[in-house]
């Protein structure tokens, strides 16, 4: 039988712990055969970003036609996309390849502060990225540069994932681990209707690529033909389990692991 195919379109992260690494990590996990056009070669650790330098666009272009034409592609997700540039090749090629459906992960900025997408680029994510997504999943940060408003409540979260909404994608899942409080809700908007994913928050020091492996996963459920919603429900409980088994690596902050249910 044929495996689904799961496609990343992200930055390499060198320490292992996000990016296309902990994507294709992800995607492994549950059982869905990863694919990957590489955006960006990273010089990470634990302590940061200490170098960058992105993949030519063609490039881009070409892993993506490559892997479509041969593979096929049954579910797709975006990371760091660099640039204006970078990030217009990415929708030209999702819309030509007919790549479907499409989880937009808007990462604009590291956990350690390193600029991962610059200005330009995020309104062309907003403009030509955000019509082709099936799902959008930022953090509260995120969804504040998208909505273009402030998002740190319930109450903004709700009313951020409805403008982002406006934007083009039918589902957005606004992830609140960073509210302060003891529960860690994200708020998931589909097609007009506000459902919250109520958790615990987490005691966990090492959660490096936690943005990474929750859109990984919702790529995977839909890799594996599940709603979009159900999707998004199934990423944050595997999500939450590979941030509790999150580890220390080297002296800074250290990677969730999604590979989680090996140790269960």
């Amino acid at each position: 039988m044929r495996r689904p195919v799961a496609l990343t379109i992200a930055g390499s992260d060198s320490s292992g712990g996000a990016g296309v690494e902990a994507d294709l990590k992800t995607f492994e996990a549950h059982g869905v055969w990863g694919v990957a056009a590489i955006t960006a070669v990273t010089a990470q650790n634990s302590l940061g970003v200490q170098a960058s330098e992105g993949v030519s666009p063609e490039l881009v272009r070409a892993q993506m036609a490559s892997v479509v034409s041969d593979s096929g592609v049954d579910a797709a997700k975006t990371g760091m996309l660099v640039d204006a540039p970078r990030v217009t090749t990415v929708a030209e090629t999702v819309r030509q390849l007919g790549i479907r459906p499409l989880v937009v992960d808007p990462v604009l900025v590291s956990s350690h502060g390193d600029t991962l997408l610059d200005l330009d680029g995020i309104e062309v994510l907003r403009e030509q990225l955000l019509p082709l997504a099936t799902v959008v999943t930022p953090n509260l940060a995120e969804a504040a540069v998208l909505a273009q408003q402030a998002v740190d409540n319930r109450a903004t979260m709700e009313e951020g994932a409805a403008v982002i909404a406006t934007l083009g994608p039918p589902v957005v899942l606004i992830t609140g681990g960073h509210l302060r409080g003891e529960s860690s809700p994200d708020c998931l908007y589909v097609e007009g209707t506000i459902s919250w994913l109520e958790g615990p928050r987490l005691p966990a020091v090492h959660n490096h690529g936690s943005g990474c492996v929750l859109s990984a996963a919702v790529a995977a459920g839909l890799a594996k033909g599940m709603e979009p919603a159900d999707a998004c429900v199934a990423a944050k409980h595997f999500t939450e389990r590979a941030i509790a088994a999150g580890f220390p690596l080297g002296s800074g902050t250290g990677p969730v692991d999604p590979g989680w249910a090996r140790f269960a």
